[in-house]
């Protein structure tokens, strides 16, 4: 597949590149992207959720009244889970929710969702550029000149670019990441995937 190249200001140029097939014309492997985004998601849990059960709530130990000849049920603690001020039964504890995925599997992942992206026309390519300082300005400009202002746009650099990241922080609906840090996630949540031309290589080389 051929894509055009634009400027920066947005303009095609008459310079063409081609996609690998490789990365861009797999067999999208719909359970490989579940399992990746599946994982990518349960690892930024913090898991950090914890409820006080009926031996750490702060209470009395005595026994509320005495066991026989008040027709009620026993009562030991006021502790108890069944009472209004006991602990929880089978409450939360702090856990790790992370899961693994073979890297093989990470690697199908995003192959499929660049693979999809590309079938629905949803991939472009812009010549590297950057900028002297953060100016989220000129990036909307970039992107509204080629008919992307209004999408969720993932801008992909091909090293870490300081003023393009901060440049992209007060867009919503725009993320920046360096190609070789792309992940599963990154790519179905974005509407159009932008890459620098150097980008390309760059994701060539880890996933090709």
């Amino acid at each position: 597949m051929k894509l055009k190249i634009h400027k920066q200001d947005g303009s095609a140029t008459k310079k063409n590149i081609d996609l690998n097939e490789a990365i861009f014309g797999v067999e999208p492997n719909d359970h490989a992207i579940w399992l990746d985004v599946r994982r990518i998601q349960s690892n930024a849990r913090q898991g950090t959720h914890k409820a006080k059960e009926r031996g750490e709530v702060a209470g009395s130990t005595r026994k509320l009244y005495r066991q026989k000849g008040t027709g009620n049920a026993r009562a030991g603690s006021a502790k108890s889970p069944l009472r209004k001020s006991g602990g929880i039964m089978f409450g939360p504890r702090p856990r790790t929710y992370g899961i693994k995925v073979n890297k093989k599997t990470q690697r199908l992942a995003r192959r499929s969702a660049l693979t999809y992206k590309a079938q629905g026309d949803a991939v472009r390519v812009v010549e590297d550029f950057s900028f002297d300082a953060p100016s989220s300005r000129s990036l909307q400009a970039l992107l509204s000149a080629m008919e992307l202002g209004d999408r969720r746009v993932l801008v992909l650099t091909s090293d870490v670019s300081p003023a393009i990241v901060r440049s992209g922080t007060n867009l919503s609906k725009v993320m920046v990441r360096v190609a070789s840090e792309l992940s599963t996630l990154d790519v179905v949540a974005a509407d159009v995937v932008l890459f620098q031309a150097s980008a390309l290589a760059s994701i060539e080389k880890h996933l090709g």
